[in-house]
């Protein structure tokens, strides 16, 4: 007899750089965000996503590879499915919804800019990709990019306060 699929998100981080220590409470911080996410759409089932962290020379292949700018950018979104349909783990049933890429170095970057703090902005960009792999879009305008920004608004409005993330030397 199969257990009953747990209705859950599981993520997995790959820390894929080296200037940036990353605390244990950041990685817990965009779990419980993806997992937030996954219990306010009411999804059942399960699924899983992958985090990645990277620094801005892979951002940049993975840019041109992917999108065909050769560049590097804050955050890459590589889904598995489209329109809804998913990957699925043979083994546990889970749907495999694809990668979040994020760039810490330009993340970092970008929060000092914009006056956030580091969680703030690796928040923002988790959320926002985060929705993305579940089928909102905003390319499009109109309706869709509003229920995209409120969705985030929401999700960011019930997150904590910041942490700290410190570059190596």
């Amino acid at each position: 007899m199969t257990p009953e699929p747990s209705h859950n998100i599981q993520v997995i981080f790959s820390n894929e750089q080296q200037n940036v220590r990353i605390p244990a409470k950041l990685y817990l911080f965009l779990r419980r965000a993806c997992q937030d996410i996954w219990a306010q759409e009411q999804f059942t089932g399960s699924a899983r996503i992958c985090i990645r962290l990277i620094d801005d020379q892979i951002m940049q292949r993975l840019n041109l590879a992917h999108r065909g700018i050769d560049a590097a950018t804050d955050m890459l979104i590589l889904p598995t499915g489209k329109n809804g349909v998913y990957d699925q783990d043979l083994d546990t049933g889970a749907l495999i919804l694809g990668d979040i890429v994020l760039s810490l170095p330009r993340a970092l970057h970008q929060a000092k800019l914009d006056g956030h703090s580091p969680q703030q902005r690796l928040a923002a960009l988790t959320v926002h990709a985060m929705l993305h792999l579940l089928g909102y879009n905003h390319e499009t305008g109109g309706p869709e990019s509003v229920r995209l920004r409120e969705k985030e608004a929401g999700i960011l409005s019930q997150l904590e306060r910041p942490l700290s993330l410190k570059h190596h030397a």
